[in-house]
């Protein structure tokens, strides 16, 4: 049985065969797969997505970890039992994007998203690429690692460019599973002080509740004054936008310092700034960051296990694939965390 979004606010069950691995190709049986915003954006109300989010009626999920069962012919690293994730872009290989492990940023025809374009995760079982795969540490939950497979790295790639260290104060705008992963990482990376908004008090409520943030705010007419006002009216060195709202990535560009940097992760939108005074007079820098590398999502998982947090605390429901209907209904009301299915776990 696997899910897949006919793009009515609905999900559809059907009975699969199970594939059988290529050359190159491992069968992964799924433990955990999470629900990504981008699925309720593009795919889940309706069929938005062109190009790389051109959904091509395909098992959906494409944020799977599990375990290698069968493996195919050709095999260089990863073999049968093995605990891994699956980077959830399958991109051609040997374009200059993919030799740079950007997958997210292949535009061959051989490029194919799982979940998108190929198979994905709502499934007992993945067909996957071993060039896809990253290996999961027996420290890390299967859940823990579904979230690496794309918000997580999404989130790290993001605060890597804007360079967030000990010296900062961290603005984070848009407080859904994105921008709770955002708070937890930069926290783990040393900022010092940690503020979040969001338009939906449940957000703000987790994330305060969570132990992710210094303060949260509703935004409201004064949330320009109110996030200012606690650094002492200089402003942020780092900004992260999670919401993709116009209203939010303005914030985050006037709340940022001088000299401060602003990564924009949350997609679709629009921005409208005044370039010289938001921007240029200022000295700010935006970052613009789509997903992730795999070199860089490796590099993750290892510093999730150096620093001993785990993604899996962001998860505030878990469902079986039986009840995969109830599980992308939940998340996309947006007052939850994050949102998993589970296969062969304990469901809390």
């Amino acid at each position: 049985m696997a899910a897949y979004l006919p793009g009515d606010s609905t999900v559809i069950l059907k009975e699969v065969e199970v594939p059988e691995p290529g050359h190159g190709q491992v069968l992964v049986k799924t433990k955990s797969s999470t629900i990504c915003g981008s699925d309720i954006r593009a795919i889940y109300h309706e069929h938005l997505g062109k190009g790389p989010e051109g959904y091509q009626d395909k098992i959906a999920g494409h944020e799977p970890a599990g375990l290698i069962v069968k493996c195919g012919p050709g095999m260089k690293r990863f073999k049968e039992g093995d605990r891994v994730i699956i980077y959830h872009i399958s991109g051609c290989g040997v374009c200059n994007d993919c030799r740079r492990g950007y997958m997210i940023s292949c535009t061959s025809p051989h490029r194919a998203a799982y979940g998108w374009q190929r198979d994905g995760g709502m499934a007992p079982y993945v067909l996957a690429e071993e060039k896809d795969l990253v290996e999961l540490p027996a420290t890390l939950s299967y859940t823990d690692g579904a979230q690496v497979a794309c918000g997580f790295g999404t989130v790290y790639e993001g605060l890597e460019k804007t360079g967030i260290c000990g010296n900062d104060a961290v603005l984070v705008t848009g407080l859904g599973p994105v921008g709770l992963a955002a708070l937890m990482l930069a926290k783990a990376m040393g900022a010092q002080k940690l503020i979040g908004v969001d338009t939906i008090p449940e957000r703000c409520a987790l994330a305060s509740s969570l132990g992710l943030a210094d303060k949260t705010f509703v935004s409201g007419p004064e949330i320009f004054q109110q996030v200012m006002a606690e650094t002492n009216g200089n402003g942020f060195e780092r900004t992260v936008d999670c919401s993709g709202h116009t209203l939010a990535r303005q914030l985050c560009v006037r709340a940022a310092r001088k000299w401060g940097k602003i990564a924009l992760v949350g997609e679709g939108g629009t921005m409208e700034l005044n370039p010289s005074p938001d921007l240029i007079h200022d000295q700010k820098t935006i970052y613009g960051s789509w997903v992730t590398s795999i070199w860089k999502m490796e590099e993750l998982v290892e510093r999730l296990v150096r620093w001993n947090i785990h993604p899996e605390e962001l998860v505030t429901h878990r469902f079986t694939l039986e009840q995969a209907s109830r599980a992308y209904a939940l998340m996309a009301e947006g007052k939850c965390g994050k949102v998993a299915v589970v296969f062969d776990e304990e469901i809390k």
